[in-house]
């Protein structure tokens, strides 16, 4: 498998949407907390990437993803802060990898380039969320991120259950 990273422009993103679908369907299916509850019906999915769209226009939005040929496997958002107190940092949002493709490291592929392309843009400082306890908070606190603190009671999941939120960061200097 030869694995490639991508930056995906707002016209790549509209022609490859149900790639993108069938990722997002995948990962919150399986029951990543990236903002949906299970099961996460198309309509729903093609939604939010065409409004993605419109971010990865103007600039609100970075959007990578991984292949491995022509098949997407995963992706990862940054999202920059546009305030003039934070042009420093960035969120990162969404990262997905597909069941088909966990455990080869494409995860940490995707937030080793995301903190590229921070340091790119010139933001020395990421932020970012996680539901404690799940498998994401071992990869970012493996990779480096530090915990600001908790949320009880932030995200629910599919049972109704009210989970709690760590938020992470990373300084890149």
């Amino acid at each position: 498998m030869a694995f490639e990273i991508q930056q995906v422009s707002a016209e790549q993103l509209g022609a490859q949407i149900w790639a993108f679908v069938a990722l997002l369907q995948d990962s919150v299916d399986s029951g990543a907390s990236v903002g949906f509850l299970p099961p996460l019906d198309a309509h729903a999915a093609v939604q939010y990437w065409n409004e993605l769209i419109y971010d990865l226009q103007d600039g609100a939005v970075v959007l990578l993803a991984v292949y491995d040929g022509d098949i997407l496997l995963g992706s990862v958002q940054l999202t920059p802060a546009r305030q003039m107190n934070g042009r420093h940092r960035a969120e990162v949002n969404k990262l997905m990898v597909h069941t088909t493709a966990r455990r080869l490291g494409l995860g940490k592929m995707l937030m080793a380039a995301v903190e590229e392309k921070a340091r790119e843009l010139g933001r020395t400082l990421l932020v970012l969320d996680t539901r404690k306890g799940d498998v994401s908070e071992a990869l970012y606190r493996g990779l480096g991120f530090e915990a600001a603190g908790e949320i009880p009671g932030y995200a629910r999941s599919a049972s109704g259950e009210l989970h709690t939120t760590v938020m992470l960061y990373k300084n890149l200097r």
